[in-house]
């Protein structure tokens, strides 16, 4: 199955690109497609012949998020994380967290909707390269919580703030402008901006590479993000817990789909727009 969900090639020397292959879905998260990538990205780092990787998603968008339907029946979690309250957030955040202890840098390519898994996924790597109208969001604060509270960190706290109260999205300009991302260009110019930028990265060696790598986001922990991180996992383990999420989520299993719509109308975004889907 992973063999079809992630699609790796090799677009320039040194260059591993990983694409999430399920466009029909908007290439949510199910668990053997985030265990298939954090797989592929370990064997990056002990390959000798790859310097950098890229992360994209094949259709319209990079990810939606992590799978609401019944996408993960019969799959197991892709790597242990410790039971009890909060072990969904503290897995999903341990996994996308895990990309910032890997030597060699990885890049998220993103374009079309990059929403709330999505966004963590994109938030772990070390580079970010945006089309210029993809959209960065967390709708899921609408009914919940999210499990990695990045944001406050990486947007600053007023973007951060309206970002959790509304769950709007932000565009791929709007990302570069607070800090999320690198840069934004047209997306039809979006794969050649960031294989350039990734030839640029294998021209350092990959042992200096790793300690420049390390010293960011050293600087970053020291600054309390990874800290903020794993108490987030609490607070998204509270979240789960309140009536109004348990609602939701009763209402959701009887239709998806109608709960979703419900769910945006009022902010006229997402299933309810006449964005690209």
């Amino acid at each position: 199955m992973t063999d079809d969900i992630l699609i790796v090639d090799t677009p320039a020397e040194g260059v591993s690109r990983l694409t999430m292959n399920r466009p029909k879905s908007r290439n949510s998260l199910i668990h053997p497609l985030r265990g298939a990538i954090l797989e592929q990205l370990q064997k990056n780092d002990m390959d000798p012949e790859i310097r950098v990787s890229i992360i994209r998603g094949a259709g319209t968008c990079f990810s939606a998020g992590y799978d609401l339907a019944n996408g993960n029946e019969g799959h197991e979690l892709p790597f242990f994380t410790a039971q009890g309250d909060s072990q969904w957030p503290r897995h999903v955040t341990d996994g996308w967290m895990s990309i910032w202890d890997m030597a060699k840098p990885v890049i998220a390519q993103v374009h079309g909707y990059c929403l709330a898994g999505g966004s963590e996924l994109a938030t772990g790597c070390d580079l970010v390269y945006c089309a210029e109208d993809a959209q960065i969001g967390y709708p899921a604060v609408r009914f919940g919580v999210p499990d990695m509270h990045f944001h406050a960190h990486i947007v600053g706290m007023r973007a951060a703030m309206e970002m959790m109260l509304t769950g709007d999205s932000i565009t791929g300009l709007q990302a570069v402008e607070l800090g999320w991302a690198n840069a934004a260009v047209p997306e039809d110019q979006l794969d050649d901006y960031v294989i350039g930028i990734a030839k640029r990265i294998t021209h350092t060696n990959p042992d200096i590479l790793q300690i420049n790598k390390r010293l960011v986001h050293r600087a970053m922990e020291a600054q309390g993000f990874r800290t903020a991180i794993r108490m987030g996992t609490e607070l998204c383990a509270l979240g789960i817990n309140q009536e109004s999420f348990q609602q939701w989520m009763a209402e959701a299993k009887q239709n998806l789909t109608a709960k979703l719509q419900e769910r945006d109308a009022p902010h006229g975004d997402y299933r309810t727009s006449n964005a690209k889907k």
